[in-house]
């Protein structure tokens, strides 16, 4: 692992005994010795911490800088009150999802939030088609989650407590400009934390040195996402899939449809458009196995027991260790895509039932 990148709190995590992994560029921690079913239940039950620094932070300045972004995703950025953070997605000329990603307007100029393996190509994408650009390369990213993370984050920050979910503030510790958003990806309450790479340490020890505080890996961080219902750039969105089809529609505003204010004007707007009014030609969905075999990324599913093609895929699955069951996210054609259906997937070789299900497989707790 020679020749990936280290985030800031790297020493630390050493120190407290985590198993490193090549991820996304990064020597990144998968797991701390609690294990990864101790550190999920720690999650949802306490506050878990996860290092999030190797995800990209960029500001775009310029007074036209919500006109301009507008220019490249489908969502209301224009429409982003001072304070408030909202989810986007960059999209292709075929109407495929680049990246998707957190916005929030501070005023002045705006900050995304992007994923760590599509960072230098957001960055580039930004570059090439806006003013503006400037990637924070100082700071470090943390995520505090979960029922307790508001008293945690609260001794050293007491403001916090005025936020609802999707609010984006400044905020000073010991001197230190903190950029704190209440938001985070478990499904859990919690925040995202924004620290100068040179206090990154000290501010995470502080946490950590609290009861309810615990060091959350790679692989809680997926199987809580999991359980939430969200998406994982990667396996469950990418330059091939569309917003739709992804079932983002709810991220798409009535300002941005046909027939809208400002319709249209982003890549791939035509399908997208298209799709949105008359619907596309698979579906995200759930899954519930009906056997105890987790149905992992790339398991075919069927139709029919029987039958000798595949109608789509698994692209997201595993233990949900809150739910006490396997669970999935995939694909199907949307005539297969009603709750209840029940479908087979293909494991080792064997076709083993499956069910389409709602989600979030667990209710989320955000504080609206």
């Amino acid at each position: 692992m020679t020749d990936l990148k280290r985030t800031p709190l790297y020493d630390l995590h050493r120190e407290m005994g985590a198993k490193l992994v090549p991820f996304a560029g990064y020597e990144m921690p998968v797991q701390y010795p609690m294990g990864v079913m101790g550190e999920h239940q720690h999650t949802r039950s306490k506050a878990g911490l996860f290092d999030v620094s190797h995800m990209g932070q960029v500001i775009l300045r310029g007074k036209n800088a919500a006109e301009a972004l507008e220019t490249l995703v489908p969502v209301d950025v224009i429409g982003l009150k001072p304070g408030r953070q909202r989810y986007a997605m960059f999209t292709n000329d075929a109407g495929g999802i680049l990246d998707d990603f957190m916005v929030a307007n501070r005023g002045d100029h705006l900050l995304l939030v992007v994923n760590a393996a599509c960072k230098d190509a957001d960055i580039a994408h930004l570059q090439k088609h806006l003013s503006g650009v400037e990637p924070v390369t100082d700071r470090a990213l943390i995520a505090l989650q979960g029922p307790q993370a508001e008293e945690a984050l609260a001794r050293l920050v007491p403001s916090v407590t005025d936020l609802k979910f999707m609010d984006f503030v400044s905020a000073e510790w010991n001197g230190a400009e903190l950029w704190i958003s209440r938001s985070g990806y478990t499904g859990e309450d919690g925040f995202e934390v924004s620290v100068p790479e040179s206090r990154a340490e000290e501010f995470t020890r502080k946490l950590l040195e609290m009861d309810e505080v615990m060091p959350i890996g790679l692989g809680a961080r997926d199987s809580l996402r999991l359980e939430a219902g969200l998406c994982l750039y990667g396996n469950d969105i990418g330059p091939e899939i569309t917003p739709v089809e992804a079932g983002l529609n709810w991220a798409i505003p009535k300002v941005r449809r046909s027939e809208g204010e400002r319709e249209g004007g982003f890549p791939g707007a035509a399908r997208i458009l298209d799709e949105l009014a008359n619907g596309a030609s698979r579906k995200r969905v759930g899954l519930r196995p009906e056997s105890r075999a987790p149905m992992r990324d790339g398991t075919p599913l069927f139709a029919h027991e029987a039958d000798a093609s595949p109608i789509g895929a698994v692209t997201s699955g595993g233990f949900g260790p809150s739910v006490g069951m396997p669970i999935s996210m995939g694909y199907v054609p949307p005539q297969l895509a009603t709750a209840g259906t029940q479908i087979w997937g293909e494991v080792r070789g064997k076709r083993l039932p499956v069910q389409i299900t709602p989600m979030p497989f667990r209710p989320s707790t955000y504080r609206k």
